[in-house]
Parts: structure tokens; C-alpha cells; sequence
């Protein structure tokens, strides 16, 4: 069979190393998006669009290649940089297929701006709609590269982000790079939302002042905003977070949320997951918004209703902190229960012996696995030129878990 050449076009294929050019200058065949194909209008090849369904348009690729036909795959930049070289290694054998990889979007548009890109993560709105992946992204970097899409450019990034509460970044946009067109602006947020731009851009989102607080574990009780100290205090905070076993992947519901801070500071360890913060108290939610805004945290999510009616349009969850107690009721610590994923893990904190004894019940009752840590803090405060220890309340930390099976 045929080698299969995947040839990355880089910005502007007139600066095509001649080697490459000659092997697209052979083709019997050429494959690529529609954009790439109006290059070689001229081109005396059978041109094949790679479009969706995309599955079938490789199938005609491996249909001219059983034929003996030279074929190459027209790409942007690297093939394998969020390009459609992964496709083709599941698709095709990997003996049969050859990588040019060319200058990628991110390193021409940095290049621009005269910034190094190594460490700049990057995002694709390629077919996609969840903002998840950039929140995150924006929670810890200064800077974040943002392949668009036709249906989802810099405007209606840029809308999404304000709806979130972002406003310590800036949004450069790179429109017709390496054409002749090519322009770069620099906007605020609400800028790029009222603005129109080229189909053909690419957009790198930059930090322009910090956090007023910088998001970390373990952060003092008073830089959050919270009613009557309704908050989970900073060492039951720590060691909650650590009982949750979190992965970066995870899913995590913060149940009766109050001032947020556990989902807030859980949220610095879920870089590709997601934090839902349930919370119904409308004062309680302002001072949520307030916090995730101070501390940069856009990864956190807000929904800002009743229990358990809420949970049924939320995603199901890897792990759950309830930090409010039990409620008058089981309704909700029994729907979340059922709606964890299988070998899930659910933390409560409890102060009443009796929300303790319920949830013992439960979990006792439908075999669950659990612990239970008691825990009592103490914190120094002076008196005089002495310091004596002033006690919080006891706090029980259960642990549950759900059986993988």
C-alpha cells in the first residue's frame, strides 16, 4: 500500500519547504478541509473534503489508496497540535502513514506578540460548547491559547466569560494570520463581545491583573465572604478535601455550599474536571459569586437552587461534600447517593450527634463502606503577653464510599 502523507501547511503554504511542495506537486489525491483545498484549485488531483461525517471521507481516502493512488491529507499547522493526526493513527496503519509537521497557529500568533509559548496551555472550541476546559485553564495560567469555531468565535467567548464573572483577562485576537489581511487586536472582554471578526482567527486570552486573592489550600477563614461564620472552617476545610480523594478528572457536587470555599479551593486540584456548587440561600450566592471573583476560581459553577429538585439536570457526580449537615429530611443525601458514580466517595461534616446517627443508618442500612473522623480544633489567641487556645466546635468528618460494582 501507498504511504500516506500528512502534510501540515503552516500559516502560508507559498512557504512551503520545495521538498514538501514536490510531494503534493505527485499527488493523485488530495484530502483536507474545504480551505485548504481552494490552495490547490489548480491542481490536477482528485480532491476529497474532509468534512463530517469525517469517518467517511477517510473511508474514501483508503478506498483511492487500495487503488495504488498517491495520496496526501492537506492539515494546518502540526498535524498531531490539535489536528487530525490522532484520527488518522486510530484510522490508518502507522507504517503507511508519514508526518510533516509544519509552524503551528500558537507559535506564529506568539511570535507576534514576542512571548515564549511553552508553557501557554491550549483550548479547542473545534465542535465543542463546554466552557469547562478554559475556565479551568483560566483558574491557573496567565495566559490561554483558544482554538475558535464558526459557531463559537471571540464574541461569544468573550460573552461567556463576562457571564461567568472573568474580568482579569484580556483577549488578543489574530485574524487572516499570514495572509495579507492579517491584523491583531488587543480587547477587554466586553470589547471583543461587540465586535465582529474574520472567520479565520485565533485568540489568546492574557492575564492583565491578578486575583485580588491568590487561590490556594488552606486559605484563612476571613478572606471569604460568609454569613454568621457559616463556613466550613480552614483545618476541617483541608482535611475534607483531602478525605474526597480528588483526581483531575473528577466531577465534584458541593451540597448547601455556603461561602463556597470548599468547592473554591477543591477546584485548584480538579484542572479537568468541575465543581458544582449547590447553594439556595440568595444571599449566600452573592457572596459565592463575590468569592470565586476574588480568587480567580472560574472553574466553579453556581446553581443557585433548591434541594434535591436541582440535582436532576446536573452531571453525575465522582465525589460529594455536603458540609451543611443533614437537613430536616433524607431526600437529598439519598438522591445524591444514587446518583453517584460507582466506586464514588461522599463527605459529610456533621456537629449534631443526631445528623451522625442518620447517616450511619443510611449507609449502614444500604452496606456502604465508611469512616469517621472526630475532630476538634483549637486556635491560639493571646491573652496578656501569653497565648491560651480557644476551642471550635467538634467536627465528625464521614467518609462514604460507593461500591464500584
Amino acid at each position: 500500500m501507498e504511504i500516506l502523507h500528512v502534510i501540515g501547511l503552516g500559516i502560508n503554504p507559498d512557504d512551503l519547504p520545495s521538498r514538501l511542495s514536490q510531494i503534493i506537486a505527485q499527488a493523485q489525491v488530495l484530502a483536507g478541509g474545504n480551505r485548504l483545498l481552494e490552495y490547490f484549485t489548480g491542481h490536477p488531483a482528485y480532491k476529497i473534503p474532509l468534512k463530517s461525517p469525517i469517518k467517511k471521507a477517510l473511508a474514501q481516502v483508503k478506498e483511492k489508496m487500495a487503488l495504488g493512488k498517491k495520496v496526501v491529507v492537506l492539515a494546518d499547522g502540526d498535524p498531531g497540535f490539535f489536528g487530525i493526526g490522532n484520527l488518522m493513527v486510530k484510522e490508518f496503519q502507522q507504517e503507511n502513514l508519514v508526518f510533516h509537521p509544519n509552524v503551528t497557529t500558537l507559535q506564529t500568533a506568539a511570535a507576534r506578540l514576542k512571548i515564549p509559548w511553552q508553557d501557554i496551555p491550549v483550548i479547542s472550541f473545534h465542535g465543542r460548547r463546554d466552557p469547562q476546559p478554559l475556565l479551568n485553564a483560566l483558574t491557573a495560567n496567565k495566559r490561554v491559547a483558544v482554538f475558535t469555531d464558526p459557531d463559537l468565535g471571540p464574541s461569544g467567548i468573550a460573552k461567556m466569560l463576562a457571564q461567568r464573572g472573568v474580568d482579569t483577562f484580556n483577549m488578543y485576537v489574530f485574524e487572516e494570520l499570514g495572509r495579507n489581511r492579517e491584523q491583531i487586536g488587543s480587547f477587554t472582554l466586553e470589547e471583543a463581545a461587540q465586535s465582529k471578526f474574520s472567520p479565520l482567527n485565533f485568540v489568546i486570552l492574557n492575564q492583565t491583573k491578578k486575583p485580588e486573592i491568590k487561590l490556594c489550600l488552606g486559605l484563612d477563614d476571613d478572606l471569604y465572604l460568609h454569613q454568621r461564620s457559616l463556613i466550613t472552617k480552614k483545618e476541617i476545610r483541608a482535611l475534607s478535601v483531602a478525605a474526597l480523594n480528588l483526581q483531575p478528572h473528577h466531577i465534584l457536587w458541593d451540597l448547601g455550599a455556603g461561602s463556597g470555599s470548599v468547592g473554591i479551593e477543591a477546584s485548584l486540584l480538579l484542572s479537568k474536571g468541575r465543581v458544582l456548587a449547590v447553594e439556595r440561600d440568595r444571599q449566600r450566592v452573592i457572596q459565592i459569586k463575590e468569592n470565586i471573583k476574588r480568587m480567580g476560581a472560574y472553574g466553579v459553577e453556581i446553581i443557585p437552587n433548591e434541594m434535591p429538585a436541582s440535582l436532576k439536570s446536573l452531571p453525575d457526580p465522582d465525589r460529594i461534600f455536603i458540609g451543611g449537615g443533614m437537613g430536616q429530611d433524607n431526600q437529598v443525601i439519598l438522591e445524591a447517593m444514587k446518583r453517584l458514580n460507582p466506586d464514588g466517595k461522599i463527605v459529610l461534616n456533621l456537629v449534631l450527634m443526631g445528623s451522625l446517627s442518620r447517616a450511619i443508618d443510611i449507609f449502614t442500612s444500604l452496606k456502604w463502606s465508611f469512616s469517621i473522623s472526630q475532630v476538634q480544633v483549637s486556635r491560639g489567641t493571646s491573652m496578656g503577653k501569653d497565648q491560651r487556645l480557644n476551642a471550635l466546635n467538634p467536627v465528625f468528618i464521614l467518609t462514604a464510599q460507593k461500591d464500584a460494582s
